[in-house]
């Protein structure tokens, strides 16, 4: 029980994320119907290169990345409510699967969930490319900072209750 409760969390969270990529790629998609009637009005240089080109380019690469963060989610939120079932799985008979497959399946859900995320991470600069170059630097740099700050927090909490 405390181990299918544990995972609602994440699993909210993968949903979450899901839901996010294919909003966000939903508009992005409208976005892309108008954009090429209202490219004269981005002619200034801040807003960089605006041919057809590198606005499809642009357009492209964060629906691919939106895209991509949608598949893996879902795959992933399917993980894991298999992985729910297969806990829950119990009885006397011998043909239930192992807790190894369900460890498999938990494993390959989290993997997935976290693929997902951040794929979605990655497609908010992308999608700041869209105004130009220099907000695709700061966010790029922002997201270098709070990507090491999530995937090292372990680290920084030891050193914390170190003293150090």
């Amino acid at each position: 029980m405390l181990a299918v409760q544990s995972l609602r969390n994440t699993l909210l969270a993968t949903i979450l994320s899901a839901i996010i990529a294919i909003i966000i790629g939903l508009v992005l998609g409208a976005l892309t119907n108008n954009s090429y009637n209202g490219t004269h009005l981005f002619t200034n240089s801040l807003f960089g290169s605006q041919s057809d080109w590198i606005l499809m380019l642009k357009y492209g690469s964060a629906s691919l990345f939106l895209l991509a963060s949608f598949l893996c989610s879902s795959v992933a939120v399917g993980c894991f409510v298999d992985a729910n079932f297969l806990i829950n799985a119990t009885s006397a008979d011998d043909e239930l699967p192992s807790t190894a497959h369900a460890g498999r399946v938990l494993e390959r859900g989290f993997s997935l969930a976290v693929v997902g995320n951040r794929l979605l991470c990655m497609a908010f600069p992308l999608l700041l490319w869209l105004l130009g170059p220099v907000p695709v630097a700061l966010s790029s740099v922002a997201l270098v900072w709070g990507l090491y700050d999530l995937d090292f927090a372990g680290k920084l909490a030891k050193t914390v209750t170190q003293g150090h």
